[in-house]
């Protein structure tokens, strides 16, 4: 395997093990839900454009999606106080609970796929994940995430 062909094989098996998580805990909140939650729980209130634009999905599309938030309760609208006609989305603390939650039960849900790994094949997936999260949060030459 090339070195440049390493990182579709990640976001690939990425995808996967989050749908069988997902499957296997019986789990059908939208992982646009989880997307959301988790751009506002790094990176604070947001205005719809531009959380849609990092979770890279329509305005409407995410309007729609903050508005099924709201009614669970895990997410609202502020008005931006930089610009009165504008407004911010949070995640709420229960949409904080939630996404917590959610992570555990993908954690729960996958560690028996995982349980035969020896000691020195968990410190390189640690390794990864690292390398990966440190990736993940850099900024593009545009200045999306």
């Amino acid at each position: 395997m090339e070195k440049a062909d390493v990182i579709p094989s990640i976001v690939l098996s990425a995808h996967a093990l989050a749908r069988f998580a997902a499957q296997d805990a019986g789990n059908e909140a939208p992982s646009a839900q989880w997307r959301a939650l988790s751009i506002l729980e790094q990176k604070g209130g947001m205005r719809i454009g531009e959380l849609a634009i990092a979770a890279r999905t329509t305005q409407p599309g995410m309007t729609r999606l903050i508005g099924t938030l709201e009614q669970a309760g895990l997410g609202t609208r502020t008005t931006d106080p930089a610009d009165t006609r504008a407004t911010l989305v949070h995640a709420t603390d229960a949409g904080l609970i939630h996404l917590a939650e959610w992570r555990a039960e993908l954690r729960d849900t996958l560690a028996p796929r995982f349980a035969g790994l020896a000691d020195e094949e968990w410190i390189v997936l640690q390794r990864a994940a690292e390398i990966l999260a440190a990736h993940a949060q850099e900024t593009t030459t545009t200045g999306e995430a």
